[in-house]
Formats: structure tokens, C-alpha cells, sequence
């Protein structure tokens, strides 16, 4: 039994421990209640798309256009902003709401201020809006810092659903593999969303994927704009130094230590040039990827930089296609000639992957020396005649069965010195002919039952005794002349 002289201090101290149970119960029901006013939502069937490099925006408006049936991609989207892809860069808030409203969507005010002193009441006005977006089925892109540290990056992500019980928002991140239905505790959310410009004013950014009308395409099957800000993206990491210039000549990037104008010179005079006329005559298809066209200025510029670039010394003065490297590897001062040889080697691959080295190497070299003829290239004499006409006179020219009966080996390896000046001159004796677009058809068709192209080339030729053909061809050689 409790002491009559302790009564009043037992007394004060329960009326202190119901005081704060009053007052703990009181914040409790507070943020039960914050919680409590809103609903569980969650917008099913969203598919999870894993982001390229720096497309975290792109790949989460991606993710709903897929939820909604469209065969469409992130490349697509980032397409829509009309963003230099020299930039090297994904889309930042400003280009990817103006993709977002290209496409049809409703994205409303997108930057939102909140007061700095007093974020709660800014943040749940916000909260309000993304819920009531999630209930009517509009999923939302969120940009928050991409995790707690100060510097960290900013980062978007889809908001799909909200969890009343756990007060946790579900979310897609783009930049995860596991990053499907992920969830966050709304108070986290608001540690993340609000980007700190300003010391007064702090902004969150908000992008509703409301629409009525889309306007949407299918997944490009060409090199877009897209493609090359994410080629860009990696060989920025190998250019050497400021000193090069890069240019987008699609289907290729032109990378070169030359004034500005002068790469962009070359890229259109030369590479542009070059490609429009032979996808004329004979290419369906661009290269399977990106090419790189590396111009350096000078021998010391090439030698120097296919080695630390490549790994290894050039074999050739002039230029070379690597497929390993998937570049074309050039002293552009030696001049343009080796420069459209090389490029017809990427389209000979995507276009005739059956090609025997003789035919690739005939019709490449055909175009180092070359010009225009009413919008066609056509190749001209050029030095190696010389040396084929020696060849003839003594006598050293093996027969077209051999030409092309040759494997790869026997072209470059085993060369008696006449298999380049030989494939070249007999393509120019059928271009001179116009048959020269015709036996190329004819041969890619029919590869599969004359690999080697001996018989396609006797039925384009019209010719069935071919010793006789090799001694007019012979004639016509010995008549030629190169200034």
C-alpha cells in the first residue's frame, strides 16, 4: 500500500505517462492519417526496360509505350527530342519532356518550386498529384538524385504504384537489371526528389504520362540519331586528344586531327560522295554497325596513332579497313583514292558476305581512282596499270579460272604480283562495257552454285572460250593509258 505522503507525486506521475501516451498516440494517428489519405494503386503490365548508357529517361517512357502495345524502343524516344547526337548524352529534363509532348503526351509543368524552409507542404502537394495520376492510370517519370549522396547523379525513374499499408511508392528503375517493381518508402522519395538548385527554392520534376492521342513509331531498323549518340558515347573514350574532330556521315563517324571544316570536307566530299553513288548500283544494305573513319593528317599522325589506338603498326602507307576494330583506318594525305577503296569493303561485307577476296578487292580498288559520270561513279585508269601491262607483255597473267578459283590465302599471300591490277582491270573492262552492276547481281545471286564466280562471269560475258576473251581483254589493257 502506497503512503499517503507519496500520493501527490504518484498522482503527477500518471498524469504524466497518460500525457505522453495522449501525445504519442496523437502523432502517430498524424502520420497513420498522412498515409491513410490515399489509396494502394498499382498500374499492372508494365514491362521492365533495361536503360543504354545514359537513356534513363528514354527507356522509362519506352516501358509505358510497350505497356500500351506499341512496338517502339527508347531509341525512339530519345529520336523525338531532336538532340544532337554529337553530344554525346541521353536527354536531359528540358529535351525529354519536348520528346514526351512530340510523342502525345500531357506533360504539363514538368519543374515545380518548392519553399526550401518548409519542403512538406511542396512535397505533399506533390504526392497528392502523383497519386491521383497512378489512381486515373498514368504512370509518372520521377528525376530524383539516383541515390543519398550530395553529388550524386540525377536519375529518372517510373512510378507505377503506391502502397498505402507500407506508405512505399513501386517503381521501375531503368538502370538496374533487377530493377522491375522495385519500392521506396515515400519519406525516402522526399529525401531524393527535391534538386537542390537554389538554397531558397528547391525543384522536383515531374513528368505525367497522360495522353489521348500518341504518336508513336516502330523501332527503326537503321542506324538513328540514337545509335550514334551512343557510339559517340564510347569512342569519346578513345579519341586521343581536342584536337580531333568527329562528324556524323551516317552509316559512319568521321574522326579526324584536321580543322574542323576540313573533316567536314572530307565527310561530305568525300564520304558522302562516295557511298551515295555505290548504294545506287549495288548496296541494299548499310554496314552491320557503326564504322569508324579515322583520317589522320599526316604519316607521323598515322603511324602514332595506330598504335596507340589499334595496338599495332600499319602494314600499308596510305589506309586500311580493320573489321576487328570496325574502323577505317586512314593518312589522308596521301589522298582520297584509298579512302573510297576502303569504304566499299564494310558494304561488301553486309551485302555479299560470300564475296571472294578477288571481287571485293577488284571492285574496291576500281574506285580509288574514280569520278563522276551523270550521277554514277565510275573508276578510272590509275597506277597499277603500269604494272599490269608489264605483266601481259611477259607474258605472267594467270587465266580469269584462276583469278577466280583464288581463296583468301592465295589472293594475299600468294599474289604473283598481278591478282589486285588483274580483279581491278577486269572490273573496269565491265564497267566500260556496262556490265559491270549486272555481273555483281547475277554473281551475289548465284554465289551459292559458282562461288568462286568463273561461270556467272563467262554467262554476263556472253563468252564461252575464254583464252580468247583473256587475249581481247589483254588488247584492251595494252590500249589503255594513265597520265
Amino acid at each position: 500500500m502506497t503512503s499517503d505522503k507519496n500520493f501527490p507525486a504518484l498522482v503527477a506521475c500518471i498524469l504524466c505517462q497518460l500525457c505522453l501516451t495522449f501525445v504519442g498516440l496523437h502523432l502517430w494517428g498524424n502520420r497513420a492519417d498522412a498515409a491513410d489519405d490515399y489509396q494502394s494503386v498499382l498500374i499492372e503490365n508494365v514491362p521492365h526496360v533495361r536503360q543504354k548508357p545514359d537513356f534513363c529517361g528514354e527507356a522509362c517512357a519506352a516501358m509505358y509505350l510497350q505497356s500500351l502495345g506499341y512496338k517502339t524502343d527508347q531509341d525512339f524516344v530519345f529520336d523525338q527530342a531532336q538532340l544532337d547526337p554529337r553530344l554525346a548524352r541521353g536527354c536531359y529534363t528540358k529535351e525529354l519532356a519536348a520528346a514526351l509532348k512530340s510523342i502525345g503526351f500531357d506533360v504539363s509543368q514538368v519543374w515545380y518550386q518548392i519553399d526550401a524552409e518548409k519542403p512538406d507542404t511542396g512535397l505533399q502537394e506533390m504526392f497528392a498529384t502523383l497519386q491521383q495520376d497512378l489512381m486515373n492510370g498514368k504512370p509518372v517519370i520521377v528525376c530524383t538524385r539516383f541515390d543519398h549522396r550530395e553529388n550524386a547523379s540525377e536519375h529518372f525513374r517510373l512510378v507505377i504504384g503506391y502502397d498505402a499499408k507500407t506508405d512505399e511508392i513501386i517503381y521501375h528503375d531503368p538502370a538496374l537489371d533487377d530493377g522491375r517493381s522495385l519500392r521506396m518508402k515515400r519519406a525516402e522519395l522526399f529525401e531524393l526528389w527535391p534538386l537542390k538548385y537554389r538554397q531558397d527554392r528547391w525543384t522536383l520534376i515531374y513528368l505525367p504520362l497522360r495522353h489521348q492521342a500518341l504518336r508513336v513509331g516502330r523501332a527503326s531498323t537503321t542506324f538513328t540519331d540514337a545509335d550514334f549518340a551512343q557510339h559517340i558515347m564510347k569512342l569519346k573514350k578513345k579519341i586521343p586528344s581536342d584536337d580531333f574532330q568527329v562528324v556524323i556521315q551516317a552509316p559512319f563517324v568521321v574522326i579526324g586531327d584536321e580543322s574542323a571544316e576540313l573533316v567536314q570536307k572530307r565527310a561530305t566530299g568525300t564520304v558522302k560522295w562516295a557511298v551515295d553513288r555505290i548504294k545506287k548500283v549495288y548496296f541494299e544494305k548499310d554496314p552491320d554497325a557503326i564504322i569508324d573513319i579515322w583520317l589522320f593528317k599526316d604519316k607521323a599522325s598515322y603511324e602514332k596513332h595506330c598504335e596507340q589506338l589499334f595496338g599495332s603498326a600499319p602494314t600499308t602507307p596510305y589506309g586500311y579497313y580493320s573489321s576487328t576494330h570496325q574502323a577505317l583506318v586512314m593518312n589522308i594525305s596521301t589522298g582520297g583514292g584509298t579512302l573510297v577503296h576502303e569504304i566499299v569493303h564494310p558494304f561488301i561485307a553486309s551485302n555479299f558476305p560470300e564475296c571472294p577476296s578477288w571481287f571485293n578487292e577488284g571492285l574496291a580498288s576500281l574506285y580509288e581512282q574514280s569520278s563522276d559520270k551523270n550521277g554514277d561513279i565510275i573508276g578510272l585508269t590509275n597506277w597499277r596499270l603500269r604494272g599490269l601491262q608489264l605483266a601481259i607483255e611477259d607474258e605472267r597473267v594467270p587465266t580469269f579460272e584462276t583469278l577466280c578459283g583464288t581463296t583468301t590465302h592465295e589472293f594475299y599471300r600468294e599474289d604473283p604480283g598481278t591478282n589486285y591490277a588483274q580483279a581491278r582491270y577486269l572490273c573496269y573492262y565491265l564497267q566500260q562495257r556496262d556490265l559491270l552492276a549486272k555481273y555483281y547481281h547475277a554473281f551475289r545471286k548465284n554465289v551459292s552454285v559458282d562461288p568462286g564466280g568463273y561461270q556467272t562471269l563467262q554467262a554476263v560475258l556472253d563468252r564461252k572460250d575464254m583464252d580468247k576473251f583473256k587475249q581481247d581483254w589483254e588488247k584492251f589493257v595494252m590500249d589503255l593509258r594513265f597520265e
